[in-house]
């Protein structure tokens, strides 16, 4: 009873009188109610209000009441609103937030409730039974925790569970699901969000992220579970499994197996690389990959390469950020490398620097690093033979257009699905036996080369991002080089996003309040350019201003369904994006520009003018 009262009462009396077994409940009441009070004062909404009341009075441990009573004695409103004004959403993928109590936060009580809702799903899913899950974590804080209390709840609704017994990459877990014959995966990973987060994906029997109908079904079972006595926490150890080497070495063949020129690599096998894996799981493989293909000088970012929650030399553990990446490219400078490379927390997203011809290194960012894997890929798998007129790679709607020209040269489909690895998985899983996936891949440094993993892999794209670097040399031109020959030959594509972070219920609104306002009044121009179409992905229709009429947007095996976000395209080939982000507190705008690039001289001018007017047009929308 004594963790219902905030720390700042007087509960000695009370104390006494339990040690005494001489309960008084005229005083607990007193107390109790003093409690209450000091809640009912404080600026809450009706929803978290009875939030707090529910964890209040629920079983749940004495130090998460603790840490509710201090808040509410500190009259802590904004934590307590952050916490309680809503449960943690679990969506079509699975759940992120930050780690903490509360309904909307990662804790073992939000977890369980993901967990036995899964499972719930599953036995309907597969009611003969003999139900397998992989379950794998990356170096985040509570990640083994939150692993091994999964494990336990499926264990104990008798559903199988191999679990890795350390950390392993996102794309891992992909390629175990598919290699056990699971009927489904999870990983305990937020990604690149910063440390205080923490997050839970669902992977189908497929290996990829949950499509229709699993995934609003999933979610159905895992919001019917509306109090914890619905958790089965008890694990049944003899149901769980523990995975060890013998799928690291199968993992690593199927990346080997993707190398298009193990010839060049061979010549140049002394590639300086360096790569870090930012406190991650990409410590586990990449360096293993890069070995077995052949490439015997990679430096490591030593002051990186121990896993850690807190991500102690970073400020935000994303390879797309160049502070992350400082370290990396300080040990460019100081051995020459030709090629720089880093992974994120749980390794499916990867970044990369090369050498401009001023000797500077310069990020690529995720558009650019998309468009050279596909570039090289589209050569070599020609060069190789291996086209036949039935390939095809895949990227999203907001990710560079470049990759559809490119495409188009080679007779090579381009499929453009909505955001999120998984719908790149179903035009993988939709075209099986009847065309061949190359590669694929979206803007924000996630890309996928072959079809044994159905998630971003960093693990290979580091592996192919190194192969394409030895091809390059192997041409006597530096990586930047190559760069310029892409863009010389199908034009210079360059891509600005702009990322506003909109925290807590108030942020939420804004970012709704922003989508609201480009839909009632959309721009009519950017930069000079006339708006030629409008495509709304939330109501499903595409608006022609010019011609005054509307028509459906369709999708097929695309994965093209109701999603909050709009595009606009001008008469110049300009596209604008504008969408919320799925997994942080985040509204996105993607600016997309182009210009012909005569010659490798010039690329510096046409980078300027196109940065300039990706910023103009972030003034013209007050961005």
């Amino acid at each position: 009873m004594l963790c219902l009262l905030p720390k700042n009462l007087d509960c000695s009396k009370l104390e006494l009188l339990i040690k005494e077994q001489t309960f008084d409940y005229k005083i607990f009441l007193v107390l109790t109610h003093k409690l209450h009070k000091m809640l009912s004062e404080l600026n809450l909404d009706k929803t978290t209000r009875t939030n707090i009341n529910k964890w209040l009075k629920g079983k749940y441990d004495d130090e998460t009441k603790a840490i509710i009573n201090e808040w509410i004695s500190n009259k802590e409103e904004t934590k307590l609103t952050d916490a309680f004004y809503k449960n943690l959403e679990f969506g079509t993928g699975g759940m992120r937030g930050e780690i903490g109590v509360g309904p909307n936060r990662m804790n073992k009580y939000t977890v369980g409730a993901a967990s036995q809702g899964l499972a719930n799903y599953l036995k309907k899913a597969f009611p003969e039974g003999g139900i397998k899950i992989a379950i794998a974590y990356d170096s985040r804080n509570f990640s083994p925790e939150f692993a091994r209390l999964s494990a336990d709840i499926f264990s104990a609704n008798g559903i199988t569970a191999f679990l890795y017994s350390e950390l392993r990459p996102t794309p891992q877990l992909s390629f175990t699901v598919r290699e056990l014959g699971c009927q489904a995966g999870v990983v305990v990973t937020a990604s690149h969000n910063p440390r205080e987060y923490n997050g839970y994906k669902v992977y189908w029997n497929d290996g990829s992220q949950v499509v229709a109908p699993h995934d609003k079904g999933i979610v159905e079972e895992v919001n019917a579970i509306n109090t914890i006595s619905k958790i089965k926490f008890k694990g049944v150890k003899k149901r769980i499994k523990f995975i060890g080497a013998v799928l690291d070495k199968k993992y690593l063949k199927a990346v080997k197996s993707i190398s298009v020129s193990p010839r060049i690599i061979k010549k140049q096998a002394d590639l300086k690389i360096v790569y870090s894996s930012i406190h991650g799981t990409g410590i586990t493989m990449v360096p293993q990959a890069l070995s077995q293909l052949g490439f015997t000088n990679v430096h490591i970012v030593k002051e990186q390469a121990t896993p850690d929650g807190n991500f102690p030399t970073v400020i935000y553990p994303n390879p797309e950020e160049k502070e992350a990446m400082s370290m990396a490219l300080n040990l460019a400078k100081k051995i020459d490398a030709d090629l720089v490379i880093a992974t994120d927390p749980d390794a499916d997203r990867v970044g990369m620097a090369v050498k401009d011809p001023a000797g500077n290194w310069q990020l690529l960012n995720g558009n650019q690093a998309a468009s050279l894997i596909i570039y090289y890929l589209l050569m070599a798998w020609k060069k190789a033979g291996k086209l036949t007129g039935k390939e095809f790679v895949a990227k999203t709607i907001v990710t560079t257009d470049l990759i559809d020209s490119m495409a188009a040269k080679y007779q090579v489909k381009c499929y453009n699905t909505l955001t999120g690895f998984k719908y790149i998985a179903q035009v993988i899983r939709e075209s099986e036996g009847k065309e061949t996936f190359i590669g694929g891949g979206e803007e924000s440094y996630g890309y996928l080369i072959g079809d044994k993993v159905r998630d971003k892999d960093a693990i290979a794209s580091c592996a192919i991002i190194a192969e394409l670097t030895a091809f390059a040399k192997n041409q006597g031109i530096s990586l930047f080089d190559y760069l310029s020959d892409m863009y010389i030959k199908y034009g210079f594509y360059y891509e600005g996003l702009i990322s506003v972070t909109k925290k807590g219920k108030s942020g939420a609104d804004e970012i709704q309040q922003m989508m609201s306002d480009f839909r009632k009044n959309p721009p009519k121009s950017l930069a000079g350019s006339e708006i030629i179409k409008i495509d709304d992905y939330k109501s499903l229709i595409r608006t022609l201003p010019k011609e005054n009429r509307t028509e459906n947007i369709e999708g097929g095996k695309l994965g093209i369904e109701n999603s909050n976000v709009l595009q606009f395209f001008t008469k110049d080939g300009t596209k604008f994006t504008c969408r919320p982000s799925g997994t942080e507190p985040k509204i996105k705008f993607y600016v997309g520009v182009k210009a012909a690039l005569k010659s490798k001289a010039e690329f510096n001018t046409v980078y300027e003018s196109l940065k300039t007017k990706v910023e103009n047009i972030k003034s013209e929308l007050n961005l």
